[in-house]
């Protein structure tokens, strides 16, 4: 199955999460592979922020090609890499399994929190390596929704942390991608990889009502919320008490999050 519904779509409290994300922050087992003049894929390259990064760190010379299969978030994404006066960046829609690309295309091919919402990541890991050169690297990098931990405890977020993930599955997606990277890598082919994992943790005031805020809102008015409720998953009612589960974390001055990620670099 290669069709498979993006679980979380473009609400704004989706893109909130997805603006804040950095290199930095959210690739930075792959920055050691960058240097001036490499051509780089950023797959699902969302809002921007990522992709600006990159293009940042291969110029002079580099280019970055950042595809997404939303053609409203790419013109998000043109703006910001306009507004940081980025003119090595082109944009195209494009599905990541079957890539409008010749082998052999690009120095590095990146994926940031994408392989968990494909319906077959393998076939997207094996697209990824027939468009990446030889020496190249094909990254990727999925939180696991399974793993994620929180203090104190909510019993709600218990509530959210099950039904998320029936959801997304039911989306033809895997929320627990990030334990399973090694697994797709070797299937797809690679041989020499190499597997690490990082997180982001939510703890001070700021980042307790940013992190609880922006999932409270999503679960009563995202596409998220729509597909449970559709999908039989549960009730609005049901939603609204797990979004009140948020902000009852958020208010805790002991509050913890941890949201782990695998990550694979993969040597083509």
């Amino acid at each position: 199955m290669t069709d498979a519904v993006y679980t979380h779509g473009h609400h704004e409290s989706v893109l909130r999460s997805h603006r804040w994300r950095t290199a930095t922050n959210s690739a930075g087992y792959l920055l050691g592979e960058l240097r001036p003049g490499l051509d780089v894929l950023d797959v699902g390259c969302g809002p921007g922020t990522i992709t600006a990064d990159l293009a940042a760190l291969v110029a002079p010379g580099g280019r970055v090609t950042a595809v997404d299969t939303a053609g409203d978030v790419l013109e998000q994404a043109r703006t910001l890499t306009a507004g940081r006066g980025l003119d090595n960046v082109e944009f195209a829609v494009a599905d990541v399994h079957a890539l409008d690309f010749p082998d052999d295309s690009f120095d590095v091919v990146h994926a940031h929190q994408v392989l968990q919402h494909v319906g077959d990541p393998v076939r997207a890991l094996r697209e990824m390596r027939r468009v990446c050169r030889p020496g190249g690297v094909v990254a990727a990098r999925d939180s696991d929704y399974g793993a994620f931990t929180w203090f104190p405890d909510v019993p709600a977020l218990d509530a959210w942390q099950s039904l998320y993930r029936r959801v997304a599955r039911g989306n033809g997606g895997e929320p627990d991608a990030g334990r399973r990277l090694v697994s797709w890598a070797r299937q797809a082919g690679f041989t020499d990889l190499t597997a690490t994992a990082a997180a982001w943790c939510f703890t001070t005031p700021e980042e307790r009502a940013w992190w609880s805020g922006l999932w409270a809102e999503r679960t009563t008015e995202s596409v998220y919320a729509r597909l449970a409720v559709e999908g039989g998953y549960a009730s609005a009612e049901q939603l609204a008490a797990v979004a009140e589960g948020w902000r009852t974390w958020g208010r805790e001055e002991d509050g913890w999050f941890l949201v782990p990620h695998g990550e694979v670099l993969c040597r083509v």
